[in-house]
C-alpha cells in the first residue's frame, strides 16, 4: 500500500487548487458582490472544475490502495465506475474548458488587455494568482495526461455533446 509519486503529484495539485481558490475567494473585489458573483467568470469555473476532477483523481487512487487485494467484485465494479468518472470528467470538462480558457484568455490578453484583463484588476489580484488562476489548468491537465492515459471511448458524440452544452450553458448564463 505504498504510495506512488504520480499519486503523491495528485494530492499536491488539489492542495494547489484549493489554496488559488481560497487566495482568490479572500479578494474584495466589486464584482464579487453582483449577480453571479464569481460564478460569471469562465476562469474561476475552470478551476472549480479542475479541483473536483483532481479530487475525483485523489478519491480513485484512494479506493484503489484501499481495494487492492480485495477479493469483494463490488469494490471492483465501483472502483471501475469511478475510473470511468474520472476519465470522462477529464475528456469532456476539465481538458477542453481547461485548454480553452488559457487559449482565449491569452490571445484576447494579446489582442487587447483591457478586454479580458482590465489594469484596474492588477490592484485587487497579485500576479501570482492570475498566473495560478489561468495557468495552472493547462499545466496539470498536461501532467495529468503523461502520467496516466485515458481510456479511449467509441463515438466523439459521447465527448463532444456534453462540451457543446457546458459551453452553450456559460455563454446562455453571460
Amino acid at each position: 500500500m505504498a504510495l506512488v509519486p504520480c499519486q503523491v503529484l495528485r494530492v499536491a495539485i488539489l492542495l494547489s487548487y484549493f489554496s488559488i481558490l481560497c487566495a482568490y475567494n479572500a479578494i474584495d473585489m466589486p464584482a464579487h458582490q453582483t449577480y453571479g458573483g464569481s460564478w460569471k467568470f469562465l476562469t474561476f469555473i475552470d478551476l472549480v472544475i479542475q479541483a473536483v476532477f483532481f479530487g475525483i483523481c485523489v478519491l480513485t487512487d484512494l479506493s484503489s490502495l484501499l481495494t487492492k487485494g480485495s477479493d469483494s467484485q463490488e469494490q471492483e465494479r465501483q472502483l471501475k465506475k469511478l475510473i470511468s468518472l474520472r476519465d470522462w470528467m477529464m475528456a469532456v470538462l476539465a481538458f477542453p474548458v481547461g485548454v480553452f480558457v488559457v487559449t482565449m484568455f491569452w490571445s484576447l490578453y494579446i489582442y487587447d488587455r483591457e478586454m479580458v484583463y482590465p489594469k484596474l484588476l492588477d490592484n485587487f489580484i497579485p500576479s501570482w494568482l492570475n498566473h495560478g488562476m489561468i495557468l495552472s489548468p493547462l499545466h496539470y491537465c498536461q501532467l495529468k495526461l503523461k502520467i496516466q492515459t485515458i481510456e479511449e471511448r467509441d463515438g466523439s458524440g459521447a465527448v463532444m455533446c456534453p462540451v457543446v452544452t457546458f459551453f452553450k450553458k456559460h455563454i446562455l448564463q453571460i
